[in-house]
């Protein structure tokens, strides 16, 4: 097999059409106590970060969101709460136990959401959809990254924004730390909380063979979104980067 037809997951390689049911298994493992990990792993931080991901996002009433590998639902909520009954929020996501904790989560806050179980790669909407797009801590997960950036651009409206908040490179002085909490302290809290070590083992290693800032900046340039920026968060723990289609 040719070396196209690999891909990562974490530090292994795999062949592509493995790597999606590598992922679901990760994440079926982990769905029932993947928000109580989000808290401890990040100490709270990933509520700011997504706090300023919608503040970025400059939504507006009447707006059309669409949140992609969506998961349990914390952006696809904040919009929900933001744009209230004038807009809409689709949350999507390829996992079926994620996407149905975020459906149910949602409906416990009282908003009823369109969803949609969908690969990113292959969104079943229509060009010209949405006023906003965004991806949370899912990209880096996905086979075929670009494939899945040109599909959000796809659908997004003219004058719409693609948002995508994942984990990028940290600030060189703090890696030597960040690697020793990443290698040595979640998975061990992985193995406490959810019983699954090796899925937050996969999950630290899959931060390390994902494009760094200046490198998702230019894979969403090569998908054809304008004005891309992007806000280091955290020292460069998280960055988000923002595109436009015009």
């Amino acid at each position: 097999m040719s070396d196209k037809n690999r891909t990562h997951f974490g530090f292994r390689e795999v062949a592509e059409e493995e790597k999606a049911r590598h992922v679901a298994d990760v994440f079926d493992s982990v769905a029932q106590r993947y928000d109580l990990m989000n808290d401890l792993m990040s100490g709270g931080l990933h509520r700011l970060w997504k706090a300023f991901t919608i503040a970025k996002s400059g939504v507006r009433s009447g707006w059309r969101v669409l949140d992609v590998a969506g998961g349990t639902g914390d952006l696809a909520l904040a919009f929900a709460r933001k744009l209230g009954a004038e807009g809409q929020v689709w949350l999507t996501d390829i996992n079926h136990a994620m996407l149905t904790r975020g459906r149910d989560r949602l409906a416990d806050k009282g908003f009823i959401v369109p969803v949609a179980q969908c690969d990113a790669e292959r969104l079943p909407f229509p060009d010209d959809c949405f006023d906003c797009v965004t991806v949370a801590f899912g990209l880096r997960n996905m086979t075929h990254k670009e494939l899945a950036l040109g599909e959000m651009r796809r659908v997004l409206r003219p004058g719409g924004r693609l948002l995508v908040l994942e984990f990028s490179q940290v600030w060189k002085p703090l890696t030597p730390v960040y690697d020793f909490y990443s290698f040595k302290v979640i998975p061990r809290l992985g193995q406490i909380i959810t019983h699954d070590e090796a899925s937050y083992r996969y999950l630290a290693e899959s931060i390390r063979v994902h494009p760094d800032q200046e490198g998702l900046k230019t894979l969403m340039e090569k998908a054809g979104l304008e004005q891309v920026d992007y806000f280091n968060l955290a020292f460069g723990v998280v960055a988000l980067h923002r595109g436009f289609k015009f």
